[in-house]
């Protein structure tokens, strides 16, 4: 289904025959009428700016005037190839509309000069640390390098007497003004980059730059509980903000090295311990030397390979809270392939006590589930 547009002029309110002054003083009283800046949340006003802005752009342009009083809106998406009002028609007025009236950009934006100040860039600094500091905290001293502001020029990048010299394109007002048709449009200079004034004599220290590397060293706390993987942030550690912006920040990225008998699970940790038969069967107490010092492992009778013991509290400090985790020691239950003469015949005898249990054992519900959809 196609839709019909509104005469180009019948949106202007002027006759077919209007001049070119009279074309540009009523597109002027709509733009300043029904600009989005002032009718906040007018959604009809709007729609008004841009049909309005769109046929001016059509309208004030010679050729395309031509075709659209020929043909229509097909004559003018024909010479403006396939764009109706034109492929760069509208997108200038914007700009020209908001350099001359002060409203920010048409539809709700702000402009904003190349000078403003900005926000540094934040810094990545990768921290490896033993798996017992991961447990205890630590505060550690770390050479971060970085962007800082020159001494000599204070960041200006020129020499500090007669370094800097007036733009000589926008005499150090950072913008320049052209005239175009009825309206004056402000632009930043291009050859200061709205500061008004270059470099003459670029800086000695830091040639020109306004910044020097250097390595900076920071105080870092890493609290006991951190893992692998997570971050410290250190506010306004990163780089330096432009023109008087703030500074970025420092993220320090940890790595735990591994531990060679303790692996961690969230706040717990894990270890395996290996136990005889006669151990298992009888229960016992063993040593073990834990993140905490020597404990007492009370190991209960009847264990099974693949049990577990649990002390609570001797896991990994909760990093965001109080408490810790637990510790698992899991029972590895060893079976001698080699057994001494005297060995032998107390398993020959222990095998005579015991019953003889050789029956295939039935599936669990795991593996019958698991059977099922294979």
């Amino acid at each position: 289904m196609s839709v019909t547009k509104r005469d180009y002029y019948e949106i202007l309110g002027v006759g077919r025959d209007c001049d070119e002054s009279a074309l540009k003083g009523a597109y002027r009283k709509l733009a300043m009428q029904h600009h989005p800046d002032r009718n906040p949340g007018d959604h009809a006003a709007e729609d008004k700016f841009k049909e309005a802005a769109e046929a001016y752009s059509v309208l004030s342009d010679g050729q395309k005037r031509a075709a659209y009083d020929r043909f229509g809106d097909q004559g003018v998406a024909a010479a403006s190839n396939g764009f109706p009002g034109g492929a760069d028609g509208f997108p200038d007025l914007a700009d020209i509309l908001s350099d001359v009236f002060g409203f920010g950009e048409p539809f709700g934006g702000s402009r904003q000069r190349r000078d403003r100040a900005r926000r540094g860039d934040d810094v990545r600094y990768d921290l490896e640390i033993a798996f017992e500091d991961a447990m205890r905290g630590l505060a550690i001293d770390i050479q971060v390098p970085r962007l800082e502001a020159c001494g000599r020029c204070q960041g200006k990048g020129a020499e500090p007497d007669d370094g800097l010299t007036t733009c000589p394109i926008c005499r150090g007002r950072g913008e320049v003004i052209y005239q175009q048709a009825f309206l004056s449009v402000r632009r930043t200079c291009s050859q200061c980059g709205g500061r008004g004034q270059i470099i003459r004599r670029p800086c000695k220290e830091c040639k020109g730059e306004g910044h020097l590397r250097r390595e900076r060293k920071l105080k870092v706390s890493i609290p006991a509980g951190v893992d692998a993987g997570q971050q410290l942030r250190l506010s306004a550690e990163g780089q330096p903000g432009a023109n008087g912006g703030p500074s970025g920040d420092l993220y320090v990225m940890l790595k735990v090295t591994p531990h060679p008998i303790f692996e961690r699970h969230e706040d717990d940790l894990h270890c395996s311990v290996p136990i005889n038969p006669a151990q298992a069967a009888l229960g016992t107490g063993i040593d073990l030397l834990t993140m905490d010092g020597l404990q007492k492992v009370q190991i209960p009778e009847g264990s099974q390979p693949a049990s577990r013991v649990r002390l609570k509290g001797l896991g990994v400090p909760h990093v965001n809270g109080s408490g810790r985790g637990d510790l698992f020691v899991h029972l590895d239950v060893r079976i001698p392939t080699k057994l001494s003469r005297e060995q032998r015949k107390l398993f020959e005898q222990l095998g005579e006590t015991l019953p003889a249990e050789n029956e295939p054992s039935e599936k669990g519900i795991f593996d019958k589930v698991k059977n099922y959809f294979m």
